[in-house]
């Protein structure tokens, strides 16, 4: 490279087994930290946000070595942030790769807003159909509330 030229891309080491968030919007990053709970995780774990982005113009990345993520975890960052991809590393190398997708069904991951649903007072598990993925909204099984994404709250 010469003196003139100028490095645009950031290098960022490679983790040789767990799963990377990509593309996580920028503003998002530090709430998917906290709905995974990573913030007390031991393992290794790489945050990058504010980096230039393509998609997204700025985003976010988190690298975790070590940890493959469940299905209810993968639908937390689909509801966080939808415009995400998992790839799933297994000795340095990229084994699997996809975009989350908001689930039509939600159980066991937000509460009910309506301060009267059963799921509020008794020990029965959140049940929610999906009812706008684009302005992500969520319907309660029990009350038929409406709990849209600014007002979501993680169990």
């Amino acid at each position: 490279m010469s003196v003139n030229e100028t490095r645009k891309e950031l290098k960022v080491s490679a983790i040789e087994n767990g799963t990377v968030i990509d593309h996580i919007p920028a503003d998002a990053v530090f709430q998917v930290i906290n709905i995974l709970n990573l913030n007390n995780i031991r393992n290794q774990l790489m945050v990058g946000t504010n980096l230039d982005s393509k998609k997204l113009d700025k985003k976010g990345i988190i690298k975790v070595s070590n940890k493959y993520f469940e299905k209810d975890e993968i639908n937390k960052i689909a509801l966080i942030a939808p415009t995400a991809s998992l790839i799933v590393i297994k000795d340095f190398t990229v084994v699997y790769k996809e975009n989350v997708e908001i689930p039509n069904s939600v159980d066991k991951i937000v509460k009910c807003i309506n301060p009267n649903c059963i799921t509020n007072h008794e020990k029965v598990p959140t049940q929610f159909s999906v009812v706008d993925k684009d302005d992500l909204s969520l319907l309660c099984h029990y009350c038929e509330k409406t709990t849209k994404k600014e007002n979501f709250s993680f169990i």
